[in-house]
């Protein structure tokens, strides 16, 4: 499949389960079109964009270790999203890779994450809660912050103190988010 037939096909690409799940096995069984769906990913300002993020979630959540040799293009460039529909799946990617990576089980993102990595994926978390930002995207980046601030001991201190200056100002679902990782926070400082 060229680049352009990819293009079109993602046409077809809709928010429902089934159809993303569809599409994201034949990415799955065909891997070789992963380059390509980032190409059309980091075109940020095309409508397309947004499509090849939902399918590259769930290409992610089918099968996490088919991104992993793309790391490096992934989280150069994820900063780079702007559009509503493409940040949430990008907030949810980085959530997958960072629950994989502290996971207790072994598994491969632990070879394929790299200190880089994690700088980029903090970076992004922290301007996705401190920008005007869907509450998804957002509930996301508190619970990659919250998981990744295990290794790293300042920044539970910067997510609570972000999360509690916006808490009164945001929504029921940023809310119970914020007060779960708040009511984590606490209990992991005991």
């Amino acid at each position: 499949m060229t680049k352009e037939e990819l293009y079109k096909e993602l046409s077809y690409v809709n928010y429902s389960r089934e159809n993303r799940k569809k599409y994201a096995l034949l990415v799955i069984s065909n891997p070789d079109l992963i380059p390509m769906i980032l190409d059309i990913l980091f075109q940020v300002n095309d409508k397309t964009s947004c499509r090849a993020a939902w399918l590259l979630e769930f290409v992610a959540r089918e099968n996490l270790d088919s991104i992993l040799p793309y790391l490096d293009r992934i989280t150069e460039n994820m900063h780079t999203v702007h559009q509503d529909p493409a940040v949430r799946p990008i907030a949810k990617i980085c959530e997958y890779l960072i629950q994989a990576y502290y996971h207790r089980n072994n598994n491969h993102t632990k070879d394929y994450l790299k200190a880089e990595h994690k700088d980029r994926i903090i970076e992004l978390s922290f301007d996705y809660l401190i920008t005007d930002q869907k509450v998804a995207a957002k509930a996301y980046a508190m619970t990659t912050l919250y998981l990744i601030g295990k290794e790293f001991n300042w920044i539970h201190p910067e997510l609570n103190t972000i999360l509690e200056k916006d808490f009164n100002s945001n929504s029921s679902a940023f809310k119970a988010r914020a007060r779960q990782i708040l009511h984590k926070i606490k209990k992991d400082s005991k």
